[in-house]
């Protein structure tokens, strides 16, 4: 009796930690950093972590660097071995916070909000805001946002070779569905 109260007990404890969170384990992260008579330079990851805790609105993602895939296999592989030296930087994490989210006022016609949060990658922080797009769908909560980031801003060094190639002004896009 005391054995079956007790997994009562941690089963209930399991259930009400596991609805304090909504996450996806395949969230999308595109970017883009061509520059326009050049070759494309774009790249999407199909398999990013986001979490969302819905009483607090505190957001984190976790994209791996090697996960990022190109059209072309040589650009994938100058990408992790000479700008993003995945070895060495292999995650790019964000953190940071929905302003004014409320999970009760999501609704299935989008809302824009601000997140404000810290971006690391290649072993560098910056603290950046973006606008994302909010709703809810009938798997969860959809979150997508735009926004640029710099190169510099990472200590990302685009060879002079190729400067007149690829963008500093990297276009990021992020997709997810949180359940």
């Amino acid at each position: 009796m005391k054995t079956n109260l007790l997994y009562l007990l941690i089963l209930l404890c399991l259930n009400s930690f596991a609805q304090n969170k909504m996450l996806t384990k395949v969230g999308k992260i595109t970017f883009e950093a061509s520059v326009p008579a050049f070759e494309e330079v774009k790249a999407k990851n199909e398999s990013v972590t986001f979490v969302i805790n819905p009483s607090s609105g505190e957001i984190a993602s976790l994209a791996l660097i090697k996960g990022f895939r190109f059209k072309v296999a040589l650009m994938e592989e100058h990408f992790n071995e000479n700008y993003m030296e995945s070895d060495s930087y292999p995650k790019a994490i964000f953190k940071g916070k929905i302003e004014n989210f409320d999970i009760n006022k999501i609704t299935s016609i989008a809302k824009d909000y601000t997140i404000k949060g810290s971006l690391e990658m290649h072993g560098k922080s910056k603290d950046i805001t973006i606008k994302a797009s909010i709703k809810k769908s009938g798997e969860g909560i959809d979150i997508n946002s735009n926004f640029t980031v710099n190169t510099d801003d990472f200590g990302i060094e685009i060879p002079s070779v190729v400067s007149k190639k690829v963008s500093k002004k990297v276009a990021v896009k992020f997709e997810a569905t949180l359940k």
